[in-house]
């Protein structure tokens, strides 16, 4: 305990990251009063998974009008679903708008993070070997910050050019070139159709077939641009539209749902003309499973005579190429990696210690785990967006949520003139157990196949078995009972 009360004018609170969760989070804090924090970002700019990814193709999977702001509609979004560079366009427009900018320490990514018992502060280093002194931390790296390389043998050996799609060389031209893909999910959906225009030939190494439905993406007219901008009324009526569908959506529960929904992809993938290559396109497991994939042009580019799918296993990556088990190796000019990111780790991404030296690892040894996402228990006065079993429908929208909840307890620090707060870890593990068992029954999720949801313990880290409504309303007010606090 400290003389002098907490105010919002000396609370020190570091953000890691400004993707969407830190803007949210800082717009958030500085309109509540709060402005002595720091957004730490590895990066050279804000945006977060839509600055670091910007490979041909890359768009989002949720509609634009839902997948935004609620306190920032943009009623003019070019088409349904976005591209990159318009979402990093107005996440950008954002940044500047409600002046966040100023805040974001650049090019510096966090090392490790370090609670003091004795003085009840976090200590974030930094990789240049700074440190920053905070009360508070928010974590806002969320779940797809560290890139899942390929273990198959030789990788390091190939002498042409290679890289991860998050990392795609724009300095590179792939015209005229053979180019392999390794891997067949939402990157390489998005990315082949793009690449296969440009280069001479390209490989795609599939691994497992998805499923990959067809959307509704015709951009808009001027005309309707016109019309929205002068109605922006009419950008909240879709926004809700979108919601209502998305949560009254029972494919994940409902067999015949999803029934239905494969039936879609499989009428989607009669457009590909050769019946060898329709097979193996098609998908063995039930929709659900995996990430559902979107997409109107992936399946008919295998008409191509300039694509190939490649279903044989790879026996090693040569100096030249690839060779599959078959024994036939194609040789390659570019090598592309769209092997996603390791989407289990959260803040377990970077070294945290907590109380009495936890470390984060060990506490998550089983897997990562959060009271209602937001908190996790002997890492007191950190707060996590985007954190375990919180994946499910709007991310913004869900981190808008989680970013109230965590501005609600940063405002009890202040207000209860707290040293710290840590949520109690015997409610944690019911809160989780319980999860668990609702996931459980969420059949697509536990039918096992290889999905990036679950821990290799077997526990599903990612999904939030429930409605997003469901969500809001659980975390729209805190309990004071379920943490244990100190006095400043």
């Amino acid at each position: 305990m400290t003389d002098g009360a907490r105010t919002r004018e000396d609370l020190r609170i570091t953000i890691m990251g400004a993707g969407p969760g830190g803007l949210c989070m800082a717009i958030k804090l500085k309109e509540a009063g709060f402005e002595n924090f720091t957004i730490v970002e590895k990066g050279q700019q804000i945006g977060g998974t839509w600055n670091w990814n910007r490979y041909p193709g890359c768009a989002c999977d949720i509609p634009s009008h839902l997948y935004s702001f609620s306190f920032e509609v943009k009623p003019d979004w070019s088409r349904p679903y976005a591209p990159q560079p318009e979402i990093l366009e107005y996440l950008e427009g954002v940044a500047d708008k409600y002046g966040i900018l100023p805040y974001c320490r650049f090019g510096n990514a966090v090392e490790r993070a370090e609670w003091s018992d004795a003085t009840s502060t976090w200590t974030v280093t930094l990789e240049d070997g700074t440190t920053i002194e905070s009360d508070i931390v928010v974590s806002a790296i969320g779940m797809f910050n560290s890139l899942v390389l390929p273990d198959i043998a030789g990788l390091d050996d190939f002498e042409g050019t290679k890289f991860h799609s998050s990392r795609w060389d724009w300095n590179h031209s792939l015209e005229g070139e053979t180019v392999g893909v390794i891997g067949s999910a939402a990157s390489a959906v998005q990315l082949v159709p793009e690449v296969v225009k440009e280069a001479g030939q390209v490989h795609l190494f599939q691994r497992t077939a998805n499923w990959v439905l067809p959307k509704e993406d015709d951009p808009f007219t001027e005309e309707q641009l016109e019309h929205f901008r002068q109605n922006p009324e009419i950008a909240l009526e879709i926004r809700q539209t979108i919601f209502d569908g998305i949560e009254t959506g029972q494919a994940f529960y409902d067999r015949g749902v999803r029934d239905e929904t494969e039936q879609v992809v499989l009428d989607a993938l009669a457009v590909v003309e050769d019946p060898d290559v329709r097979e193996k396109l098609t998908p063995k497991h039930q929709w659900g499973c995996k990430r559902p994939l979107f997409s109107n042009d992936y399946y008919a580019a295998f008409n191509r005579d300039d694509l190939e799918l490649v279903t044989e296993d790879i026996e090693r990556v040569t100096k030249d190429g690839v060779l599959t088990k078959d024994g036939r190796e194609r040789k390659l000019d570019t090598l592309v990696l769209a092997t996603g990111f390791s989407s289990i780790e959260y803040l377990s991404a970077i070294s945290v210690t907590g109380k009495g030296g936890l470390d984060l690892e060990d506490a998550w040894s089983e897997g990562a785990v959060a009271y209602q996402g937001v908190t996790t228990a002997g890492f007191p006065n950190l707060f996590m967006l985007y954190g375990p079993n919180t994946n499910q429908g709007s991310l913004i929208t869900m981190i808008e949520w989680e970013a109230d909840h965590a501005l609600a307890h940063i405002e009890r620090i202040v207000e209860e003139n707290l040293a710290w707060l840590d949520v109690r870890a015997d409610l944690q593990a019911a809160y989780n157990d319980q999860m668990q068992k609702d996931i459980q029954d969420v059949e697509p999720w536990t039918d096992g196949c290889n999905n990036y949801y679950s821990h290799p313990s077997g526990r599903v880290v990612t999904q939030w078995p429930k409605r997003m409504t469901d969500y809001r309303e659980m975390i729209e007010d805190i309990d004071p009972d379920a943490y244990e606090t100190a006095k400043h």
